[in-house]
Formats: structure tokens, sequence, C-alpha cells
């Protein structure tokens, strides 16, 4: 279009209704754009329904089941009204040691309906400096003391936070402050990305009735559990009552109130963990004196004790709850000494003596005719015994391994203080290239009050052969012998073998 070369009050006004007509153009074309666009488009800019959320007050069921490998399977059932749609929800009052892809979130009421679109865990927790730092470009109100005419007044200072990197940075009117005292700050709010407690926050999509129950389990750890056994023997060591427990330590960041507990006892394959935080453990510990009141299963390849009655086990607590008891069980006293491989491959100057330990052990099967029966999850040992006068005195522990029942269970407790074993070498002969004679002589000494047997065995290796013995021995591997050699009140007894061995 020609514009018009008259004076410039005519131009001016072309210029005015050229623009006003292609800014009305413009209006137009928007506007009939706008009124043609997809109706998907108008649906995506309707307002969504607000973020819903969850705690604890929803709980209508909570299951544990703890492994004995440092993680607990949490199931936790809520009851639930949702909008329809889609929707946000915050799941809080979880674990803070949540895998959150092990996260199975579902409904109970209505599964086909509620589809899980998106979940996020939510972990930055709400402290002050994280609180300090999210607020770094925004306004906040710093408050201050100080003395006036012998009064404490207070101010209020507003400021923008420039920087919180090694201390905050203030913009006070045109003025750049650092290393400014504040008694305290004042925020507006809580950020959107800061939480009071972790949380799962879930993209749900509501196709269903309002109201569901709704299940969400998931794997955390810190949770652990593990079984001690108090032996407690008689004056005669013939028997005694075995007592077990199970103690339940929650370092997950979350209690589990009025929860059905269950407890797994095997070696589970675990993969590498990619995270988790060792916790400090700050425990109270609760013991639960009560009759046994564990049911037992066989699970898979693993064990699963389920508690009958429903408990509470609090975060930072540690919880003790009777897993057995059981009363006259029959023990054997075991007196041991073990030789070492080494004996039958060097020359030990013949005629010197060499001290062995005597160790002492207690023995007990897990048979249901003892009391027991029950499958003994592995765990620590500790053994009791009265003195004369009646008084419990500890004598000594041991770990025990997972126990299947009908096995035999043995605690080493420590070493004999009244028994004496001393050995010596009393021959060494090499016969050929490869074959060597030794003999030995093993003394032993009771200084106890009653007889005993001792168990003497003897790592020979090798292809041996037993020329000559003093006492009856047993072939008990290819390549070691053992003995059992009677010793009696304040007495002594000697055995002596000879051997031929090829190496």
């Amino acid at each position: 279009m020609k514009i018009p070369s008259n004076t410039f009050s005519t131009r001016l006004r072309w210029l005015v209704a050229a623009t006003l007509g292609a800014f009305l153009s413009a209006g137009m074309l928007y506007s009939a754009t706008r009124d043609h666009q997809p109706a998907a488009q108008e649906k995506e800019s309707r307002p969504a329904s607000p973020d819903q959320s969850t705690s604890l007050n929803d709980q209508t069921d909570l299951a544990v089941t703890v492994y004995n490998s440092n993680i607990a399977l949490v199931r936790d059932v809520r009851q639930l009204t949702l909008p329809s749609g889609a929707f946000r929800l915050k799941f809080m009052d979880i674990a803070a040691t949540v895998n959150p892809a092990t996260v199975h979130f579902r409904s109970l009421t209505e599964p086909e309906k509620l589809a899980v679109l998106e979940q996020n865990y939510e972990y930055d927790l709400l402290e002050p400096a994280k609180l300090l730092h999210k607020y770094v470009g925004k306004e906040v109100t710093l408050i201050r003391s100080y003395q006036e005419n012998s009064s404490t007044k207070r101010e209020e200072i507003k400021a923008i936070l420039l920087s919180d990197n090694n201390g905050p940075v203030w913009k006070i009117g045109n003025d750049i402050v650092t290393g400014m005292f504040a008694e305290s700050y004042r925020f507006p709010e809580v950020p959107a990305n800061l939480y009071d407690r972790p949380t799962l926050l879930m993209s749900l999509d509501n196709s269903g009735a309002r109201k569901h129950q709704i299940e969400a389990s998931y794997l955390a750890t810190n949770l652990s559990w593990n079984s001690d056994y108090v032996l407690t023997v008689a004056r005669d060591d013939k028997a005694a009552d075995l007592d077990g427990w199970v103690t339940l330590a929650n370092n997950s960041g979350t209690a589990f109130h009025n929860a059905r507990l269950q407890l797994v006892a095997g070696d589970l394959n675990r993969l590498p963990v990619g995270r988790g935080d060792v916790m400090e453990m700050r425990a109270m510990t609760k013991a639960v004196p009560a009759a046994p009141n564990f049911q037992q299963e066989s699970f898979s390849e693993y064990h699963l004790y389920s508690l009958s009655r429903r408990t509470s086990v609090e975060d930072k607590e540690t919880k003790q709850i009777s897993l057995l008891q059981g009363s006259g069980v029959p023990v054997e006293k075991v007196f041991v000494v073990n030789g070492q491989n080494s004996y039958y491959h060097n020359q030990y100057s013949p005629g010197s003596p060499q001290k062995d330990p005597v160790m002492v052990f207690y023995k007990f099967k897990n048979e249901e005719k003892a009391g027991l029966g029950m499958p003994l999850p592995a765990g620590n040992l500790r053994v009791y015994q009265k003195d004369s006068k009646g008084g419990v005195l500890f004598i000594g522990e041991d770990r025990i391994g997972h126990t299947p029942k009908d096995e035999t269970v043995t605690v080493h407790i420590g070493n004999a203080f009244d028994v004496v074993a001393e050995r010596k070498q009393t021959d060494y002969k090499r016969i050929d290239t490869h074959v060597w004679e030794m003999e030995f002589e093993i003394t032993l000494r009771n200084h106890k009050e009653s007889p005993i047997v001792v168990e003497v065995n003897e790592p020979i290796g090798g292809d041996w052969e037993m020329l000559s013995s003093s006492y009856k021995f047993t072939k008990t591997a290819a390549w070691a012998a053992q003995f059992k050699v009677p010793v009696a009140k304040d007495g002594t007894s000697v055995l002596r073998y000879r051997i031929r061995a090829h190496w």
C-alpha cells in the first residue's frame, strides 16, 4: 500500500488507522483460532483437583514383615476419599528408608478404576538450613533485638536473600549486607518442594467411586531383627532351661502402630544396595515378657514366624518379644582338645611339652521331646549357671546358626580352668622320600571334683594309618582321628599313639 505524501498530520492519521486495523485483524484471528482449538486442549486448560493427602489417621491395617537381612516389607492399608479424574496424592508417614523402586500402590476396592500415572519419593525434609536456602532470591523478615533505655526491643527488617553459600548475603534497601546477625527469620510459607516428613507424591487418575480402600506396599531398610537365647544350666550339667527372644530394631524413620508382625529367617539373596544410610541407634529397650506367642511355618526356603497378636514399635526403638521357652532340656558338657595340622609336618623338640587349650562346650538337641522342636533362627546364645548359693552367673556365650528341628546345637562357652592338656612329640622318623612315622604323647590332668571325658581331635592329614594307640580311636574324616579319653577326679590320663603318614 502506498503511503500518502501530503501533510504530516494526514500521514500520522493514516499510520494510526493502519496500526489499529492490524491489531483488530490479529485479535479476530486469535479469537477464531481459540474458538476452534481441539477439545483435548480445552481439557488441559481446566484447573486440576487440589492435592490430596493421607496420614496415619486414615490407616485401617498395617502389616510388617521383617527379614534378618536389615530389610522389611511394609503393607499399609488406608481408607481414602478421592476426587474423580487426575490429581496428586501426598502419601505421608512412610518409612524414611523406603526403596522407591519397590513401591506397589493399588486400590483394594476398584483396582481397575484407580490408576497410578507417576510417583515421586520426596525426602528433602524441612529443616532451618534447607528452608533458608530455598528462599534465595526471595524476601525474608529478619528479627533482631536491641537495648534501648534499659529495655529490650525487637525490630523487623525486610531483606532479600541474594545468596546462601557459606553464609547468607542480603539486600536491604540499596545495600548489600553480609555477616548480619539475626535472632530468627520469618518466612511467609513453606516451599512446595520441602516436606515435614518423608512423603510419596503420587499422580493418580480415578475413574471410579470416591471412596477407596487402598494398599501401599514397599521395602524399607534399617528395620532388622535377630534372635537372642538364654541357656540356664543346672548345677549337675545334665539339664537346662532355654529362653528365646526376638530383638526387633526400628531405625526406619517412622513408627509402626498396632501392626501385624511377621519375621522371616533364612539366607536371602540380595542385590548390591545402591542407596541407604547406616543410622546410629539411640534406642530405648522394651522387653515384653510373655509366653511364646510366635506361630512358625515353612515358607519357600525360609521359616516364617508370625506374632499371634498385634504390636507397636516406635522409631529409634528396640523391642524384645518372647520367641520360645523350653524347660528341662537335656544337655551334655563336652571337653575338647583340638590338635593342629602343623604338628604332623614338622619336628617339634622331642620331650618338650606343649600346652593345648581344653575347650568347653554344651550340646543339646532341638527336638520336641526335649521341649523344643521349633526351628531356631541364628542368633547369640548366652549361658548362665547357678552357684552354690542359688545365684545365677554368666559363664559364656556363642553364636548359633539357623538350626532346623531335630538337629544338635553346640555352644562354646570358653576354656577349662581345671583341666590341663600337654602334648609332646616323642618320635619323628623319615622312612622314605614321602613317608614319615611320628609318635605323640598327650597328658590330660583333671583337677575338678568329678570325672570327665576329654575328646581329643587330631587333624593328621595325608594318607595315614594308626600303628598303635593307648586308647581306641575313630576315623572321623579322611584326614582326622578322634580319641575319647576318660580322666578320673583329680586324676591323670596319658594318650599315646603312633602314626605312619604319606604326603
